[in-house]
């Protein structure tokens, strides 16, 4: 997990597009880099990192989660290399490049006129200004976090296809919505994880769950080295071949891949094929409707 102090959240939520971006951009730069150096991995890896903006309380805090394969493909592609039991990269040194290379990117950002200030924060638009806030940044180690999953890869992977579409907040964490007031459970990571509940104005919960709009067309997911969607089936038959895996038939239908509404059932349990008013029904596929141009909806005929 990599995430940022709270004087870089502040203009990260004035500027989503570009932060956010560079926040992607710097988090694989910084892995990857790390796990090609001979003194700590040495393998070409492979990772998909996931962007969430929100803490229990719906306050802003931006930081990425990082799913990546405990090795990978040497240099010259030959062999498989793994990395130590219970032990992947270091988090010192990936907390200190990351925090260079991040604050190296804002600067470029802001010196390129990519950045925008408002409020409180409109005093950044002065350079020297600017360049005191990220140096404040420097005196301390940013958090980043990394452990083995407790019950193997595949509940990782499946507790990640649960969640990364979700939005702030779901609806079982809400427990009362009256008198202008939303009542909510949270857990305070602070006291062990202890389940507390929270009330707030009606007005406040609605600020803290907007704070986590993404700018349109975002892609809050992303993959990387040998997962990257480029050449991604080539590489990962090369990985199988370096583990003595068995690489899939593709040509036999019996064996091809499920497709997004399988999976999608598998692992939520609802299916998208069946009629979500009567729960009964199929649903079929009628028409694809062509996408309307700019500042013109399409309008439909119900007489």
């Amino acid at each position: 997990m990599f995430t940022v102090p709270k004087a870089i959240a502040a203009i990260a939520y004035q500027n989503k597009q570009v932060v956010y971006s560079i926040l992607f951009r710097i988090a694989a730069e910084t892995l990857t880099t790390i796990a090609a150096d001979p003194k700590h991995l040495g393998a070409q890896i492979g990772f998909f990192a996931v962007l969430h903006s929100w803490g229990q309380n719906l306050q802003f805090h931006p930081h990425l989660h990082c799913v990546v394969p405990g090795g990978g493909p040497s240099p010259d592609g030959q062999r498989w290399i793994s990395c130590r039991p219970n032990f992947f990269l270091p988090v010192r040194v990936l907390s200190r490049l990351f925090r260079r290379l991040l604050l190296e990117a804002l600067q470029k950002a802001f010196d390129s006129g990519k950045l925008q200030f408002f409020a409180d924060l409109e005093p950044l638009r002065e350079r020297v200004a600017f360049a005191r806030h990220l140096a404040r940044t420097r005196a301390f180690d940013w958090v980043v976090y990394s452990k083995r999953p407790f019950a193997g890869p595949q509940q990782v992977l499946d507790y990640v296809g649960r969640y990364t579409h979700r939005v702030a907040i779901s609806n079982h964490r809400l427990l009362d919505i009256e008198n202008d007031q939303v009542r909510f459970q949270w857990k305070d990571y602070r006291t062990g994880g202890q389940v507390k509940t929270m009330t707030l104005s009606a007005h406040e919960f609605i600020r803290r769950f907007l704070l986590h709009v993404l700018p349109n067309r975002f892609q809050r997911i992303r993959y990387y080295g040998f997962l990257g969607n480029r050449y991604r089936q080539q590489k990962l038959d090369q990985c199988r071949r370096l583990l003595g895996m068995q690489i899939p038939d593709r040509d036999n239908p019996s064996l091809a891949e499920h497709d997004y509404r399988d999976r999608y059932e598998d692992l939520t349990g609802c299916s998208l094929r069946q009629c979500p008013a009567c729960q009964r029904g199929r649903m079929v596929l009628v028409a694809i409707l062509p996408k309307s141009p700019a500042n013109f909806p399409i309008r439909i005929d119900s007489s």
